[in-house]
């Protein structure tokens, strides 16, 4: 196949992300998109699991979608592959990764909810992206709809440059074309109105087009392609598109707006990829040329149960074919692309090469990983697209096996689910023995409970993460303690004199050796030290590590024949831990940064909520327009659940996300209970 037909191959392609708040139909509208273009007999139905894009099982018990889904269609010379995306805020991982594959951003609004957080949201991060913007106003049909109010609320909340190119008509049952029409009747507004209005901001771009429409007063749309890309990759224009996925209204002219007006792979702003190490990598030009090489972009991976793990990408330069060879990352070996397909909700379809702007998987290449480069020249090794900004998961759940020995299978399965979503965070913690998720939020963490179960057949036990506390002391203090075991053959003596001294906060520790005349030989220096060290580790008075504080080491004795090693680790140890107790310890516990992003009319409870957990408000700043970023500061122990509290507030519009910031004592009450709780286990044991 020649280069020139290739070329004219990837001007023919349309790539979308569906993106926006739940429950307003991006599900629906994909099926009627594939149903009006012909790839499916009908649209399915939500309440039937019926949906393309829905196919796992937990999607369709619950009837929402959980996770990023793919399908495609080719209508009028155009192939269009599109990304529906779940809407909930805990499943945003899932959302943005869409936005790296697409040239164009759809977001859907429900006609009912008006404006919500997330479509404010996943707007800002598209624009961010640089990608073109359309906004679909769907369920036109629902009853106690304000149109009219919701085009105004549109504009105001994203922009003037948010403008109709289509109106409703004949009572929602249909949709005027604003753009090629120049007049028509519409249920609201002016459908000339609305054309001029259009016109005049695509032609804005160009001088040349400016000054024919002021001669002549208009221009024909069809000759404003070129103006009109320019448009749309500067923000300058955001169409705003009317339908219902459910009666059909819209959907046809919403097609017909992709392919004629939404941007080719040649004509959106280029990916946004990186060259280089270090702290000031360098842009780098990728190309949508099928002659280059190849440039492709792991966007989601998938646990597939039949091909093993799977890589979905986008393809940004080059060609990738069946059968060739690619680099992953900075790998010295190459994989052979064994399988190559489409994905078509669960329908796997097979092809034999994939160009730019295409969307395609490979399975059974276990070196894949999110956000992974795939290239074919080994000097491209340093290339990378630009990350996204996720969310910090910031809800953590300790798990365990219910049945003893499956600790090994539990950290693989979750290491794979965790693989699958940026957003979700795993980790040991060797202070509190405990396997710890993190997620966005109580939702996103039950969710994973719910394919542990069913998709790996995996019981677990869960309860709160503890919190990793520290200990430290506020006064000067010695400790003294004499080892001696004798038991009819060679004995153990040593005996260790120490202080402790505060330190300042986040100092850590310091061992110091002040010994004089020999009391101590120096080749038990070490055994102290090691003894020391294990009682650091394991705490004093409530059971964590100690922190902050120097141990000087400046007497002791030994004997020539009994002392050894484990005496003076255990004389080390018992010496460190009666100095501590003298030396008013106290408890620390975790400050975070916390940044509360919510809508307008919640600030007032989320600042008085958080003064009540022991917080405290540094300042607000505005967000996206309507909704405002609270920042401060928190003890950790006290945000606990608390998305389930921010939900209350915000109507489950709020987000937050948490940084450590450093230690402090706890409360008196605290550090009582602590105490208490270490002493009655300690006692059970």
């Amino acid at each position: 196949m020649s280069e020139t037909s290739l070329d004219s191959r990837v001007s023919t392609i349309r790539t979308v992300a569906l993106v926006g708040p739940a429950a307003a139909g991006k599900t629906l509208l994909l099926d009627a998109l594939l149903a009006h273009a012909g790839a499916i007999p009908q649209a399915g139905s939500i309440e039937r699991g019926s949906t393309v894009s829905d196919h796992d099982p937990l999607e369709r018990r619950l009837g929402h979608s959980l996770q990023s889904s793919l399908a495609h269609f080719t209508h009028g010379g155009i192939r269009v592959h599109a990304i529906d995306t779940p809407g909930a805020p805990d499943f945003v991982g899932q959302a943005l990764p869409a936005l790296e594959a697409a040239d164009t951003a759809i977001v859907v609004i429900n006609a009912q909810n008006g404006i919500e957080l997330m479509a404010q949201r996943l707007l800002a991060a598209a624009a961010e992206r640089g990608l073109t913007r359309l906004i679909v106003v769907n369920k036109i049909d629902c009853p106690d709809t304000d149109l009219p109010g919701l085009l105004a609320q549109i504009r105001e909340v994203f922009g003037k440059e948010c403008l109709p190119l289509n109106l409703p008509a004949s009572g929602a049952k249909r949709v005027a074309d604003c753009f090629f029409a120049a007049s028509g009747d519409a249920d609201f507004s002016s459908v000339a109105e609305a054309h001029r209005a259009l016109v005049e901001q695509v032609v804005e771009v160009d001088a040349a087009f400016v000054d024919r429409y002021l001669t002549d007063g208009d221009v024909d749309p069809r000759e404003l392609h070129a103006p009109l890309e320019q448009a749309l990759r500067e923000g300058h224009l955001i169409p705003v598109c009317f339908c219902s996925a459910k009666t059909g209204a819209g959907i046809g002219e919403l097609l017909s707006a992709i392919e004629a007006l939404m941007p080719n792979p040649a004509e959106g702003n280029p990916p946004p990829f990186l060259e280089g190490k270090g702290t000031e990598p360098t842009p780098y030009p990728a190309r949508p040329d099928p002659a280059g090489h190849v440039l492709a972009h792991i966007f989601k991976i998938v646990a597939d149960p039949y091909l093993g793990k799977m890589g979905v990408m986008r393809v940004h330069q080059g060609r990738v074919a069946k059968g060739g060879l690619l680099f992953v990352g900075h790998a010295r070996k190459p994989i052979r692309v064994a399988h190559l397909f489409m994905l078509q909700g669960a329908k796997h379809v097979d092809i034999d090469e994939a160009l730019p702007g295409d969307l395609c998987a490979i399975a059974k290449v276990e070196d894949l990983a999110f956000d992974a480069v795939l290239h074919d020249a080994q000097e491209d090794e340093h290339i990378y697209l630009k990350p996204l900004d996720f969310p910090t998961p910031v809800h953590g759940l300790a798990i365990s096996p219910a049945r003893r020995g499956d600790e090994q299978k539990l950290w693989e399965v979750l290491a794979r689910l965790v693989e699958e979503d940026p957003c979700l965070r795993i980790e040991q913690a060797g202070e509190t023995h405990q396997t710890l998720v993190y997620g966005l939020g109580e939702l996103h963490l039950r969710l994973l409970l719910e394919r542990l179960r069913e998709l790996y057949k995996s019981e677990v036990l869960t309860e709160p993460p503890r919190i990793a506390y520290r200990e430290t002391i506020s006064a000067p203090a010695e400790g003294h303690y004499r080892h001696k075991k004798q038991s009819g053959g060679a004995g153990q003596f040593g005996e260790v004199y120490l202080r402790v001294e505060p330190l300042e906060r986040g100092a850590g520790f310091e061992f110091v050796d002040a010994v004089k005349g020999g009391t101590i030989p120096g080749q038990f220096m070490p055994a102290v030290e090691k003894g020391v060290r294990s009682a650091l580790a394991s705490g004093v008075i409530a059971g964590y590590p100690l922190v902050d504080l120097r141990v000087v080491v400046y007497d002791g004795k030994h004997h020539s024949v009994d002392s050894k090693e484990i005496a003076f680790v255990t004389a080390g140890r018992r010496a460190l831990i009666e100095a501590v107790r003298e030396a008013r310890p106290l408890i620390l516990e975790p400050i975070v940064q916390v940044e509360i992003t919510a809508p307008e009319h919640g600030i007032g409870d989320i600042t008085g909520d958080l003064a009540s957990r022991r917080g405290q408000v540094n300042g607000t700043r505005s967000a996206v327009p309507g909704s405002l970023i609270v920042q401060g500061l928190a003890p950790l122990a006290e945000l606990a659940s608390y998305q389930t509290r921010l939900n209350a507030m915000t109507a489950g519009e709020g987000r937050y996300t948490l940084l450590l910031s450093h230690y402090e004592p706890v409360p008196p009450n605290t550090q009582a209970a602590l105490v208490g709780a270490y002493k009655a286990h300690d006692e059970g044991d």
